[in-house]
């Protein structure tokens, strides 16, 4: 497999086919969280047809069983609603802006979180929480957004998907069985999908190491590298993603740390990378983000 990128693209980004025509784009991913003003299958018809044209995939990544605020919490007593129903052992800590924030759960009623003071800011719908306690359950997997994405994608012949939390066979068995057609990338992106990785999986799907929640997720974040070792040990093929070239989002120029990542990730084997949102919302970024991962790519191919 020649190495590649999957550019996360803003449904309406005026930039789309720049990204589509670059040589080393395989794909585009609709982050299916993101507001659109036309029905779930004009979105999908149309994006599928811009990627088509030059010959590229479109991926619809669903949230499934991620954790999302669904209204406004007001500190200091906040009731925060979440996207899905939970159980976890009490009092725990619960992490906002990129484990920036914390803030303790004291009870849970269904997806009602009752805090303790915090936290000291509002938080609003569709913003991400992760709750690292080994005792978490979700309730449910399928997000009422993410039915109507794949119904949409039945209809439309789009049958490429990206799943996120995927911890259990069952998981890729329900898409399946909405969607028979369905070709699946599966993002690892907690304990319990690295857990599934490492006792269960049997090339159920391609991998995802899904780095944007699975750093947050981690107990101890510098094991995150021998937890990327062992995914793309599982499958050679796996997909990297997030927390790529991020220091672009805020500069011209990406940092060194940055660019270390990068080589790291070529020389453990990743052969595909996705960018994430945090610089694909803007044209000189993600133009730049690409261009970067393809000019070290040929040199990494150039130097073996």
């Amino acid at each position: 497999m020649e190495r590649n990128a999957i550019i996360t693209m803003p449904p309406y980004a005026p930039y789309l086919e720049e990204v589509l025509k670059h040589e080393f784009v395989s794909g585009i991913r609709l982050n299916t969280v993101m507001p659109i003003k036309e029905s779930h299958e004009d979105v999908l018809l149309r994006l599928n047809e811009k990627a088509k044209k030059y010959e590229k995939q479109l991926w619809i990544d669903l949230k499934c069983r991620q954790l999302r605020v669904n209204s406004f919490g007001t500190p200091p007593y906040t009731e925060i609603v979440l996207s899905h129903e939970i159980e976890v052992y009490t009092p725990t800590k619960a992490y906002f802006s990129n484990r920036n924030i914390s803030a303790t759960i004291l009870e849970v009623d269904g997806n009602r979180l009752i805090m303790q003071d915090g936290p000291r800011r509002v938080v609003g719908p569709g913003e991400s929480i992760t709750i690292p306690h080994p005792t978490l359950e979700v309730k449910g997997y399928f997000t009422d957004t993410d039915k109507k994405y794949v119904e949409a994608s039945a209809k439309v012949g789009v049958h490429d998907y990206i799943l996120s939390f995927v911890e259990k066979n069952e998981d890729i068995e329900k898409l399946v069985k909405y969607d028979p057609k369905a070709n699946i990338i599966s993002k690892i992106e907690s304990q319990k999908g690295l857990d599934y990785v490492g006792r269960k999986f049997n090339n159920e799907s391609r991998l995802m190491a899904a780095r944007g929640d699975l750093y947050l997720e981690l107990q101890w974040p510098h094991t995150i590298p021998e937890h990327l070792e062992l995914i793309l040990k599982k499958d050679k093929n796996a997909v990297v993603a997030s927390r790529i070239l991020d220091s672009l989002s805020i500069g011209a120029e990406p940092t060194s740390s940055d660019i270390g990542d990068v080589d790291n990730l070529l020389r453990m084997g990743y052969k595909t990378f996705m960018l994430g949102d945090e610089i694909c919302l803007k044209r000189e970024s993600v133009i730049s983000g690409i261009n970067i991962l393809y000019l070290m790519a040929g040199r990494y191919e150039r130097a073996k």
